[in-house]
């Protein structure tokens, strides 16, 4: 599908307006990415793989899941507790809503050479 360009500075306040607020943050985008290539991924997994302390994962997570981005879902295994979590559909959409106005923003830039 592709991808329009903002028309002047009115549309680029459009396209910026259609973006997701809570997924402006790296590691709250990082872990949605994350989800849509795995069904469920584990706190440690997590945090294993954007390299964040367990108190500010966990502040991204509980953000997500308030938000209605992911679910998570606690159980034991090896006599351990694991939390599991995964993305919601309509997290799943609003991701991609928010992806595409990021397009739609790198798009606009006037030349590949310069960087807003």
């Amino acid at each position: 599908m592709p991808h329009s360009r903002p028309d002047g500075d009115e549309g680029l306040k459009a396209v910026l307006d259609g973006m997701n607020g809570l997924l402006m943050h790296r590691v709250r985008l990082g872990i949605c990415v994350l989800l849509t290539r795995h069904s469920a991924l584990s706190f440690s997994r997590l945090k294993e793989l954007l390299e964040e302390t367990d108190g500010s994962l966990g502040a991204q997570l509980r953000g997500l899941e308030e938000g209605g981005f992911i679910v998570s879902k606690k159980e034991f295994l090896n006599r351990r507790p694991v939390t599991w979590y995964s993305l919601t559909p309509e997290g799943r959409k609003r991701l991609g809503e928010h992806l595409e106005a990021l397009t739609d923003v790198i798009g606009g830039c006037e030349s590949a050479g310069r960087t807003p």
